[in-house]
Formats: structure tokens, C-alpha cells, sequence
């Protein structure tokens, strides 16, 4: 048997972190196993589903490296064959048309409190077959729909017995028929409801396992009827454990906005493997307890039974901007970002370049390698992309801003420090050949002659020639800003006016 396995969300906003990870779990498990990866987009919701969002998903999936395979499907375009399966089911004697007038109806909202009310009513004995057309003669409910009365099409749920599967991650589960309330399966204007439109398109689709949130397990039971009614066979279910804000309450995109947004990741400098190799780990614990992956080894390593069954926490600071997002995030990105080939890293970096106007095209040509050496040497401390146009402008660009805390601290206590810098100035201009050896000994040379230590000059060169307090080596900044430019600053003053 081929694995087939389905990611299928509605396209009624931006691609949730939640929802990209069950993208990421089914794809793993597909290329694991030699099986399929299908996209199909639920657009039956009109009002709420747009082109923009059915895009910022598609862009979302190409941006973490999840290739789909076959045809892209669309929920909508299968409403007449969820219709056709409703009417089969009517004319099998498996459904039944409900006539009860809509303002009467207490299931028009089909969703949880739906299911907790049928479980209180099983609890208190109230008949959930009680419906009074449920039995209708078939002579008069044909009757009543020619003669255009509005009508609802109900699955008859056997009275006795239970849905039964056992769940990959959750293992063996079992609900009462008793708790099941006849389900709705078309509305009274004819347009088929989710659990309907779900089972027929996985049928169509020919899938064999359904690996997605754990808030779908109620629905899971009902969706089993539906298959067992249509005499098609059921796949196998793998419920994912829930993602939870800091305070275990759910993760939404109503209430924690961008943070869940899957496009703020890639806007804000998130290197898309290390993206990747993060939320892989929101749930899913590799045998070994290893934490960087690459994509095939994430392949070889995942499977659906390493999936634990508790909540996974996103952990995040809504009011500490450097703490945005997941610690755990953050730190795994600036290990992509330090340790990845150079090659790879590039285009990423001249992409984040190109967008702040800091890239010139001798990057591509005759100073590559200037280029190299110097993204290599920076990279070391920057956590997002965004770094090397943010962190990392003084090194593409004469306009830069300096850290009020770094010029506090290494060029504002010294008085001497203006002077110190312009005489450190003077000796750079005659050390020959200029590089990070020459100019250190030219550096500590002059440090003692002025009485002063080194570390003194080094942290007043390093906020003079990069804005910043922290940095790599003095002596490689040297070196790489060259000549020129390192005493042009040094003598500069602009801090000090």
C-alpha cells in the first residue's frame, strides 16, 4: 500500500505555525515512507476564504521546503460529488430528510458545543433518535421535498454500538453511538458540511492516513460513521498534540497575532531549514534526543510513534521585543546562521541586503571574497538575517547608527578618548602592510606610550567603526574595514558631537 496522507487547511488567513507544523509532520511521514504529499484547500467557507490567503499558504509551504505532489485540490470544486454522497445515503435509507423549521433547529452552529450537548443529553437519557422525521415514510418525505418544503439531510447514527479506532498517537479510542446525534450532513440550502465534505474528498483522494491536530478527535468519531455508511475504508488517524501559548491557553491567531504567523518567520530573518528543524520539535522527540537537523536527516529520523501525547508550549515574552518568539527558536536559527555553508547562507544574506539598498554588485564579482570573509566573521554572533542589515550596516555602509549604551560605556567615560582615537588614527595611517596582525601591535603599542590599557582603545575603535559595544575580534574588524575607512572613522567625532 502507498502511503497517502493529506495537508488540507482553509484559506481564511495567514498559515499558522500550528497548522504549518501538521504540513511538516504529513509531508516527513510521506517522504519517510516512500508515499504521497497532497495539498487540498478547504474553500467552502465563501465568506472567509480569499485568493490572498489560499497564496500565503502555498508561498508559506514553498518557503519551508514542503513540495507537494499531484494536482493542487480545491474543496469547493468537489460540492456537487459531497451532495451526490449525501443523496446516495438518502436514497440507501442511511440518511433522512429533516424538516424542521431552521428557527427551531438546535444544530445550525454543527460545532463542540454541539458534540457536549449530546453528551450531556446521553448522560441525562434523552433519546438523541428522537428526531420525528427521522422515521418518515420515504413516499412522504419525497412528497414534501417536490413540494419545495426546506429540508435538512441527517445521517441515521445507529442506535446502539461505538466508533472505534486506535490512533497512533493516542492509542485505542472509543465512543458511544448514544452520544452521537443524528449528524447534519447538508444544510437545508443543500451546501454540504465539513465532516461530509472531508470524508468524500479524503475518499476521492485515496488517503490512507490522516495525521492532524488533536481538537479534530470528536470529529474523527463522526467521520467514522460516514465512512462506514459509504461501505468505504476508514485510514488510519494520528492526532497531533496541541501547540499552547506560555500560559497553556490555546495558541490563536485572534488573540497572539503574528507571533503564529508562519509569513512573520520569514519576514523577520528566519533562516527557512532552521524554521523547519524547529517546529519539528514541537511535539515529535527524535530517538536520540539530537536537536539540529538537516532536511533528509529529519526524514530518516521522523516517525509517526515518536509523537508524544502531551501539549507542546510556544514559548514567548508579548512584551520583551528581543524575546518575540521562542527562545528555543531563536537560538536554533543563529546555529543555522553561524555554522551553515557559506554557500548556502549567501543568497539569503544578499537577499536581506538588496531589501535595505546595502548591496553592491562588486559582491558578485571582484570583491567576493572580500564579501565572504566578512559575512563569515560577523555571522558569528547574529541570531536572525535581519542582523546583517541591522547589526551588520557599518560594514556595508559609511551610514550607521551607534548604540547610545556602547557609546556610554566605551567612548563617553574617558575624557582623553577623542584624542586617544584621533593619535590611534595617526598610527594606523603608517603601519604597513595593514591587517588584523599589524594593526593589534600597532594598537597595544600605543596604548602603553599613552599610559592607557588596550582593552581601552579596542572598545572605543569597535563603537567608533561599528556602533556597537560587542563584536568580533577588534583586530579582524580592522582588517576587513581596511585602511581607509578604520581611520577615517577612528577620526571621525561623530559620537562626540
Amino acid at each position: 500500500m502507498t502511503v497517502r496522507v493529506r495537508f488540507a487547511p482553509s484559506p481564511t488567513g495567514y498559515l499558522h505555525i500550528g497548522a504549518a507544523r501538521s504540513a511538516l509532520f504529513n509531508w516527513l511521514y510521506a517522504r519517510k515512507s516512500g508515499g504521497k504529499f497532497l495539498l487540498r484547500i478547504e474553500d467552502t467557507d465563501l465568506q472567509r476564504s480569499t485568493d490572498e490567503s489560499t497564496r500565503s499558504i502555498i508561498d508559506g509551504l514553498e518557503w519551508l521546503g514542503l513540495d507537494y505532489d499531484e494536482d493542487l485540490v480545491f474543496q469547493s470544486d468537489n460540492a456537487p460529488k459531497h451532495v451526490a454522497a449525501a443523496n446516495r445515503l438518502l436514497e440507501e435509507g442511511k440518511a433522512y430528510r429533516d424538516f424542521t423549521p431552521k428557527e427551531q433547529r438546535a444544530d445550525n452552529v454543527v460545532k463542540q458545543e454541539v458534540a457536549e450537548r449530546a453528551r450531556a443529553q446521553s448522560l441525562e437519557g434523552v433519546d438523541q433518535r428522537s428526531n420525528p422525521y427521522r422515521d418518515l415514510p420515504k413516499e412522504e418525505s419525497d412528497r414534501r421535498a417536490a413540494a419545495g418544503e426546506p429540508f435538512a439531510v441527517r445521517l441515521k447514527v445507529p442506535a446502539q454500538g461505538q466508533t472505534k479506532f486506535d490512533d497512533i498517537v493516542y492509542g485505542p479510542q472509543e465512543r458511544d453511538h448514544s452520544e452521537i446525534e443524528d449528524l447534519v450532513l447538508l444544510r437545508s440550502g443543500g451546501h454540504p458540511l465539513y465532516n461530509l465534505s472531508v470524508v468524500i474528498d479524503d475518499i476521492e483522494m485515496g488517503i490512507t492516513h490522516v495525521i492532524r491536530g488533536q481538537d479534530h478527535l470528536t470529529n474523527t468519531h463522526k467521520q467514522i460513521l460516514i465512512y462506514e455508511a459509504l461501505g468505504a475504508e476508514v485510514p488510519r488517524f494520528a492526532h497531533l498534540p496541541l501547540i499552547l501559548a506560555p500560559n497553556k491557553g490555546k495558541l490563536s491567531k485572534r488573540k497572539h497575532g503574528e507571533v503564529v504567523s508562519l509569513t512573520t518567520y520569514r519576514d523577520r530573518g528566519f533562516v527557512p531549514a532552521a524554521f523547519r528543524n524547529f517546529l519539528a520539535l514541537l511535539g515529535w522527540a527524535p530517538p536520540d534526543g539530537k536537536e539540529i537537523f538537516s532536511k533528509e536527516e529529519l526524514v530518516q529520523a521522523f516517525s509517526l510513534e515518536g509523537i508524544g501525547r502531551a501539549n507542546a508550549i510556544f514559548n514567548f515574552h508579548e512584551n520583551d521585543p528581543r524575546r518575540w518568539t521562542d527562545d528555543k527558536a531563536l537560538w536554533m536559527n543563529a546555529e543555522y546562521i553561524r555554522t551553515m555553508p557559506l554557500e548556502q547562507l549567501m543568497p539569503m544574506v544578499k537577499a536581506e541586503l538588496r531589501a535595505n539598498k546595502l548591496w553592491r554588485e562588486e559582491y558578485d564579482d571582484d570583491d567576493r571574497d572580500w564579501l565572504l570573509k566578512t559575512i563569515d566573521m560577523i555571522r558569528q554572533r547574529f541570531f536572525t538575517l535581519k542582523d546583517f542589515s541591522e547589526q551588520g550596516r557599518a560594514y556595508f555602509s559609511e551610514d550607521f547608527d551607534f548604540e547610545e549604551s556602547a557609546v556610554n560605556k566605551n567612548l563617553r567615560k574617558e575624557p582623553r578618548m577623542r584624542e586617544l582615537l584621533s593619535g590611534l588614527a595617526d598610527r594606523l595611517e603608517a603601519v604597513e602592510p595593514f591587517n588584523a596582525d599589524t594593526s593589534e601591535a600597532a594598537l597595544r603599542a600605543f596604548a602603553e606610550e599613552a599610559g592607557v590599557k588596550a582593552g581601552l582603545l579596542i572598545n572605543g575603535s569597535r563603537t567608533m567603526l561599528t556602533g556597537q559595544a560587542v563584536g568580533p575580534s577588534m583586530f579582524e574588524i580592522f582588517d576587513v574595514l581596511g585602511r581607509d575607512a578604520s581611520v577615517q572613522r577612528l577620526r571621525s567625532g561623530v559620537p562626540f558631537n
